[in-house]
């Protein structure tokens, strides 16, 4: 498992994970081939998943975000399957999760507007198979995101 070594790399990774491996290696107190030694270990294991870029939607031009809860009708066998897949298509759906509970699904869905969201709506998502109900939670502002974890 991860040492403190390993730790130390990770806590200065998720702070600055743009800056240049010599530099990250200083700032976790390790020569650069260790750092990239543990790195790649670190990706091999699976604890590393990748290096992302993160796109600021409204700077695109899409103005709102709405979560959609969505329970489905699950008397059809294949339910989950054929939402997911249907939900997959619609390029302005960012994110889809499961749960188990009254809500099945939820959507992250981006919108340039209130006109766009509302023909989005209608045509795109109101026609994914399997929806028994539907509820719909206009973002009005994003308080904490915070992708990093206690290390």
């Amino acid at each position: 498992m991860l040492d403190d070594t390993d730790r130390r790399i990770l806590r200065q990774y998720q702070a600055a994970p743009g800056v240049a491996s010599a530099e990250l290696a200083e700032r976790a107190g390790v020569t650069p081939s260790t750092l990239a030694r543990r790195l790649a270990a670190m990706r091999a294991e699976g604890v590393l998943k990748g290096v992302r870029g993160v796109i600021h939607w409204p700077a695109l031009g899409y103005e709102l975000e709405v979560s959609l809860r969505v329970t489905l009708d699950k008397t059809a066998p294949r339910a989950f399957d054929e939402f997911i897949v249907s939900a997959r298509g619609v390029p302005e759906v960012i994110e889809i999760q499961t749960f188990l509970g009254t809500v099945d699904v939820r959507l992250a869905v981006v919108a340039r507007d209130l006109g766009h969201y509302q023909t989005l709506y209608r045509e795109k998502l109101l026609t994914l198979p399997h929806i028994a109900d539907i509820e719909a939670l206009m973002h009005v502002a994003l308080v904490k995101h915070d992708e990093t974890v206690p290390l």
